[in-house]
């Protein structure tokens, strides 16, 4: 990452942090600088215990601070040190230190030490404000820094220190009552590696009126303690150092119920590594690194170690089946690696905006999603198999698409639709004829209206108009069906005919004609009828007979696939909402406010609208309010879904937030043909 170049002045640093909040002296985040210039990625102190900031024991370095952990925490910073072991500091360096001093706290899965420590140290500030905290960094320390975590102990020269003795104290007399005063208390000496001591009260007494005699007070003294060295077994190596490991973070977010890990191994310089992955992580092999051993579980619970042997180091990363990605950044070299875990599967997990294809936009407006489609894609209606029901990716897939959402209302106990389904210009479920309908040209140019679909038989007299579309036949009408392989037609005492040559294609003609009940293959046109009723009808093998579908619609010749729901929203721009006109019992659960969604097109493209609760009328009012140009409900409620491929993981991405139910068909966007998407 590029770093901006030193501000020049203090004035200009606190104007590029104008507006940023905080409160000097209390446990706050402020962001902090080296030299002036933020730090990139932001680093800030953290709110401790007792109303102290901290900073990360890993940034330490970067201000000139030693670090080591092994034998406890130790902080060196030019000659002097502060060790903390069994929850005790332990000081060398200093004549005095304040008989307490603060703790380090794990934040965020890292351990942190009060910034008062650091001052304590003798780490300078070069700006201490409310609004930030600036540090003149590594190149102003009084010794080197970047010392690795772990690292074999630094032997250090003990200093020797020459109690102080505390002078005579000469008094004037003064004629007066005698004022009990209390002892001088000498504040003791600390020695090397000695935990801090505790004063120790002495008892009071009262001196004699007039000339007081000189006193010399010899210095108060503790026992020496005797404590054992903290060593670590030194570790053996057979390696040059060509770079140290200097520091290892972390950070979690969360998608919905999605976990992205990030860690970050810090190094002084480049380093070759190789990586082994198994089903409970990674580990990486750092030839010639150096290192020291540690530890830790992040915030995701996750559990890192780092550890050195004989040829460099081994960092292990356990991620509990999460799927890692690896990748270098330079400019400190570092090692990255990203890890996605589905860490709820009772939820969806979420869309994934940084991978949607080409072409593919979405748009979030409070509650209110929208997703649209430039001229690549197409829509298209898709159906399970009849009186099946399927989820919706499941849908998409099937066809190749890359998002769909669910498709018109249907029976949850038959999953048998209840108004008009059409493809290949074929009526597979027949139209109420009343409800606003989505049609689809060769092309998926979309139109919404409201047709009143119906096939027409010709060839034989008199064009005849079929009464219903079913399997289910009725001696009093007309009925057609498409086979779909599986749903038997007819009855004894009825004729069926299947008739070939195709929809609309003015050659077609009788291909068989039979009596009882049977099973037209999938795709078959069946024609039932009484010929004692349809005379006309009752036609040998071979005969012409055409059928047609007549759509009862201006505009709507050349459709080939349709999809009835309701109610239409929106059209040229306008609110035009009337349930009435469209036959919704608005009393009814069908008018609650509930999960949303719609075909709608936004100027040229076409889209899904997810809104996430809400009335068809809330509905409406803010697809209007977004730009939307023309907009038809789909079957909302338990049945609104929204996906879309590719996603976290690869398993694709939904807007809703809770699992919907199968339906019986959908409406898919797919690629058209020769367009590209990545």
């Amino acid at each position: 990452m590029k770093r901006s170049a030193a501000l020049s002045s203090r004035v200009l640093l606190s104007a590029a942090l104008a507006g940023v909040s905080g409160l000097a002296g209390v446990a706050q985040a402020r962001p902090v600088a080296l030299g002036g210039v933020l730090i990139t990625p932001r680093i800030e102190t953290k709110p401790l215990s007792g109303a102290a900031e901290g900073l990360p024991v890993w940034f330490l370095p970067r201000l000139g601070v030693q670090v080591r952990t092994d034998g406890g925490l130790t902080l060196t910073y030019g000659t002097r040190s502060l060790t903390f072991l069994a929850g005790r500091w332990m000081a060398q360096g200093f004549e005095s230190v304040p008989a307490t001093l603060p703790v380090p706290e794990t934040y965020n899965g890292s351990l942190h030490v009060p910034v008062s420590l650091l001052t304590l140290l003798g780490v300078q500030a070069l700006a201490d404000t409310p609004e930030v905290l600036d540090f003149a960094g590594a190149a102003a320390a009084a010794a080197p820094s970047g010392v690795v975590l772990g690292a074999p102990p630094v032997t250090q020269t003990p200093i020797t220190q020459t109690p102080i003795t505390q002078p005579p104290v000469t008094r004037t007399p003064t004629p007066q009552t005698p004022v009990p005063r209390p002892p001088v208390v000498q504040t003791p000496v600390l020695q090397p590696s000695i935990p801090l001591p505790v004063p120790q009260p002495q008892p009071s007494g009262t001196q004699p009126t007039g000339t007081q005699p000189s006193v010399t007070q010899p210095p108060v003294t503790q026992p020496p303690v005797t404590q054992p060295p903290v060593t670590q077994p030194p570790v053996t190596t057979g390696f040059v150092p060509v770079a140290a490991l200097l520091s290892v973070r972390s950070s979690r977010t969360l998608d919905r119920n999605i976990e992205l890990q990030r860690v970050v191994l810090e190094f002084s310089a480049a380093a070759a590594y190789t990586v082994v992955r198994d089903r409970s992580g990674l580990s990486f092999a750092l030839p010639g690194v150096s290192s020291g051993p540690q530890t830790q579980q992040l915030e995701s619970g996750d559990d890192l170690g780092v550890s050195l042997g004989a040829a460099g180091s081994t960092v292990r990363l356990n991620t509990g089946g999460g799927v890692s990605e690896v990748f270098t950044l330079q400019n400190p070299y570092r090692i990255v690696i990203d890890t996605t875990t589905n860490i709820n599967t009772s939820v969806p997990p979420p869309v994934e905006a940084d991978t949607l294809p080409d072409g593919v936009t979405l748009r979030r407006l409070g509650g209110l999603s929208l997703l649209t489609f430039d001229a690549r894609y197409a829509p298209r209606v898709v159906t399970a198999p009849l009186g099946r029901a399927s989820g919706v990716a499941e849908l998409v897939k099937s066809l190749g698409g890359v998002a769909g959402v669910n498709g018109g209302y249907f029976d949850p106990a038959s999953a048998l639709p209840v108004d008009l389904v059409a493809l290949g210009g074929l009526m597979v479920s027949p139209s109420l004829e009343k409800r606003a309908t989505l049609g689809l040209d060769a092309q998926g140019t979309p139109r919404l209206g409201y047709p009143r679909p119906r096939y027409v038989l010709s060839g034989a007299g008199q064009p005849l108009t079929v009464n219903s579309v079913s399997a289910r036949p009725n001696p009093q009408w007309v009925t057609a069906f498409v086979g779909d392989g599986r749903t038997a037609v007819g009855s004894d005492a009825l004729t069926t005919l299947i008739l070939q040559g195709g929809l609309n294609s003015g050659t077609g003609r009788v291909g068989r004609a039979l009596t009882g009940r049977f099973v037209p293959a999938a795709g078959e046109f069946a024609v039932t009828f009484d010929p004692a009723r349809y005379p006309q009808l009752a036609l040998p093998t071979g005969s012409p007979l055409i059928y047609s579908l007549n759509w009862q619609a201006p505009g709507w010749d050349g459709v080939q696939e349709a999809l009835a729901a309701g109610p239409l929203l929106v059209s040229a721009g306008k609110l035009v909402l009337d349930p009435v006109r469209e036959g919704f019992d608005t009393s009814g659960s069908i008018w609650r406010a509930t999960r949303q969604v719609a075909f709608v097109t936004v100027g040229e493209r076409s889209g899904i609208a997810f809104l996430d609760n809400g009335t068809p009328g809330d509905f409406a009012r803010a697809l209007l309010s977004a730009g939307v140009s023309s907009a038809m409900r789909l079957d909302s409620g338990s049945s609104a879904t929204v996906y879309v491929a590719g996603g976290y993981l690869n398993a694709g991405g939904y807007l809703n937030t809770v699992w919907s139910r199968s339906v019986p068909n959908a409406l898919v966007f797919v690629p058209k043909v020769g367009a590209q998407s990545r």
